[in-house]
């Protein structure tokens, strides 16, 4: 069987997709003409369409570009064949052309929902790195060359392993396919979360120093709110209940307010209120009033904990019901944000634009992390994120507002940051109806699947970006940082545009400017960067060298100032003889863990009385307060 009778008997299509010329007749990577498959076949390459007018997928391709390489496009086609036959689905595989790609093919005996072959891509995405999605991502236009087809670059279509007969006569159902993502999302787990939230600098504070984790407050997950209701006997380890207590709650967005105002009363609390009398007595008694061993003290120390706990720990499966449906809204929203942005040709490389793609993808990223569309962002902690200062943080988000890219929902209130949503439709919401009414039908794990492969893109991004060498004055500037981010593997100018939302010409000239430097290179492959050690050598040569590490250390100090600050102004306006006793000199360190101001020193003060904020930022300079430093770094 010929190449376009193959193509006729597979297409779920009357047309298929044709490569154009340009003026030069030289044939390109872009499929803009149509041909019917009734008619002869095309002088030059075509594609195929794998869904139906109706966005029901009859044929899978899995593309395995060869950008990092034909060895790892090889090894990637193993392991999906490894998986499909292990599931009893029957595939072929194919050499791309002559650069050393591969097509891994799979036929469908019935039509699969669009949202089940997209889920099953981003299943693989994580096993298999050169793996394009953008195919099986895109029901409308989705297509790729058949067994046979000829490449633009000379050559065929090879068949390597497998029958073309299990396409022309498929056997593989859907359901086939539900149990395999839902075996790989098994196999691959959602672990990035917890490396994202590491990396993404510090946690937010509250106005009395605690930790929390950004996002709306939920209901406490089942198991915390049976520990919070349960009575500690004399065979009971309280401290294991109150632990159980707070996981839930920092995992459900609680502050630390929240569960102090439950002190008093909540049952699953006992292990602050009170202790043994002695070491294996089943008495207790009440805990002292001060210092660490008292009531706020232990519940301090030990919400400190659970939080960096819940904030480094990978979820696990089950824990929480309403998480699979809350994942699924958010990925598909980012997902939605990223696809328009991307699409928004000359939005992000005029005037203040590169600095609001940095901060939408960050505000994007922290989204993903909250799992909600609102988050908590003050400007100094996205400027950090982002690799740009406070004061174009702060300009850059009303410019997206301005636009309608994003809406701020709650205005800043002492050290509590503004809010932010990324979706000001209100869109999210929907979505999450919609996931739940649909969760059965998805493969297990699937939500948590996209929301991972988002946040480790969106946080590789922003770690390529964010370098000294990217910064402004007398540096190579943001837009080329965010170029560059882009190439982590070797694209095509065609696609640097595409991925960049700029013209052809602009991306030209950023791409030589970056080369210029050593900075990225021409392959036979396409552009993309060298070792990414050679910014740190750029960054020298310029002389920009150290930069983000002085100003995200002089915002560190600010957030430390800040909650001293703040600490003092309360012991001044609380009432009573407790509020006017000094702590300790200034020049002292301060331990205890009672009131808000007990935890600080003396606020400098100069010789008339009035407070002296420059001498409190040279004491938090010189290690006066490195436990709250160490917080807010």
């Amino acid at each position: 069987m010929s190449a376009w009778a193959l193509t006729a008997e597979l297409s779920p299509r009357p047309r298929v997709r044709v490569a154009v010329e340009d003026v030069e007749g030289t044939t390109l990577n872009l499929y803009a003409s149509t041909a019917a498959i009734t008619g002869p076949a095309p002088a030059g390459p075509w594609a195929v369409m794998l869904a139906d007018r109706d966005g029901r997928f009859h044929l899978i391709a899995f593309d395995l570009d060869a950008k990092a390489g034909s060895a790892a496009a090889a090894e990637d086609a193993r392991t999906i064949s490894e998986y499909l036959t292990r599931f009893g689905i029957e595939h072929v595989i194919c050499e791309s052309g002559p650069t050393g790609g591969r097509h891994v093919w799979i036929a469908l005996a019935e039509p699969a929902d669009a949202q089940l072959v997209k889920d099953l891509g981003i299943s693989f995405a994580r096993a298999c790195p050169s793996l394009d999605r953008t195919p099986i991502s895109n029901p409308s236009t989705g297509s790729v060359r058949p067994p046979g087809a000829p490449h633009r670059l000379g050559g065929h279509s090879r068949v390597l392993s497998g029958d073309v007969a299990a396409l022309t006569t498929p056997t593989t159902t859907p359901a086939q396919l539900v149990q395999l993502a839902s075996q790989l999302n098994t196999d691959y787990p959602t672990d990035s979360s917890a490396a994202a939230r590491s990396e993404a600098g510090p946690l937010p504070v509250d106005e009395t120093g605690q930790v929390y984790l950004p996002g709306p407050r939920r209901p406490l997950p089942a198991g915390s709110a049976e520990a919070l209701a349960q009575d500690v006997t004399r065979d009971t380890d309280a401290s294991a209940v109150l632990w159980r207590v707070l996981i839930g709650a920092a995992a459900a967005r609680w502050r630390y307010a929240d569960v102090a105002a439950l002190l008093p009363t909540a049952p699953g609390l006992e292990h602050a209120r009170t202790e043994r009398r002695s070491k294996g007595s089943a008495q207790r008694r009440p805990r002292p009033s001060h210092g660490s061993h008292s009531s706020q003290g232990v519940l301090r120390a030990q919400w400190t904990r659970a939080v960096r706990r819940v904030a480094t720990t990978p979820r696990q499966v089950g824990e929480d019901p309403t998480f699979e449906p809350r994942a699924q809204a958010i990925a598909e929203h980012v997902d939605l944000v990223q696809t328009r942005a991307d699409a928004s040709v000359g939005r992000w490389t005029r005037g203040g634009g590169p600095s609001d793609r940095r901060i939408l993808d960050t505000l994007c990223l922290l989204a993903l992390q909250a799992v909600s569309g609102s988050v908590e962002a003050d400007t100094r902690r996205l400027g950090d994120l982002a690799g740009v200062g406070r004061e174009t943080a702060r300009t850059a988000l009303l410019r997206l507002a301005e636009s309608g890219w994003i809406t701020r929902t709650l205005g800043a209130d002492g050290p509590n940051g503004a809010h932010w949503t990324i979706d000001p439709q209100n869109a999210i919401h929907n979505h999450s109806d919609i996931a739940r009414s649909q969760a059965g039908a998805r493969p297990a794990g699937a939500a948590a699947a996209h929301r991972d492969l988002l946040i480790t893109t969106l946080t590789t991004r922003l770690q390529r970006a964010r370098h000294d060498v990217f910064t402004c004055t007398r540096a190579l500037g943001l837009h080329a940082g965010n170029t560059y981010a882009r190439l982590s593997l070797p694209l095509t100018l065609e696609d640097v545009a595409l991925a960049t939302a700029q013209t052809m010409l602009s991306a030209q000239h950023t791409l030589h400017r970056l080369a210029a430097h050593g900075l990225v290179h021409l392959t036979r492959a396409g552009w993309t960067s060298t070792d990414p050690a050679e910014r740190d050598r750029v960054a020298v040569q310029l002389g920009v060298d150290g930069r983000l590490a002085a100003r995200a250390d002089a915002y560190t100090v600010e957030r430390v100032h800040w909650g001293w600050w703040q600490a003092e102004v309360l012991r001044l306006s609380s009432p009573g003889k407790n509020a006017n006793k000094r702590p300790a000199r200034h020049e002292q360190q301060a331990f205890v863990l009672g009131r808000a101001w007990d935890r600080y020193p003396a606020y400098p003060r100069t010789p008339d009385g009035r407070p002296d904020h420059d001498a409190a930022k040279i004491a938090i300079r010189t290690g006066l307060l490195p436990q709250f430093y160490e917080l807010a770094a």
